[in-house]
């Protein structure tokens, strides 16, 4: 149980590809409104190359990185990306922070506090 604590209380960045700069812009926004990020970046263009459907694509996205708590990805901030995101299967992962500068990692938890 005390893993899991641990685990809850780490931040993450979340990548996210959109389909334009535009639609990255307003995830990311709706993000940091909602509180559930303390920032967001958007990236673009970027060239994407991946196989879906059969079929191998190439398409220029944004990219977005979020910075926000594990605590809030699965039952908040997940659900809110989907109900933004244009994508049939948008790309939306995690990644722990393992360190970073204490006063921008403290303030990430302050600005994602409800």
């Amino acid at each position: 149980m005390a893993d899991q604590a641990i685990l809850q209380d780490q931040t993450i960045l979340v990548l996210i590809t959109a389909p334009s700069e535009a639609v990255g812009r307003e995830i990311g926004r709706a993000l940091v409104e909602q509180r559930l990020a303390a920032g967001a970046n958007v990236i673009a263009p970027v060239n994407s190359v991946f196989h879906w459907k059969g079929r191998i694509n190439e398409e220029a996205e944004s990219l977005l990185m979020v910075q926000s708590r594990a605590a809030l990805f699965e039952e908040r901030l997940l659900p809110a990306v989907l109900a933004l995101h244009p994508y049939e299967v948008p790309e939306v992962i995690a990644l722990s922070i393992l360190m970073g500068l204490q006063s921008y990692l403290d303030w990430i938890e302050t600005e994602t506090q409800i």
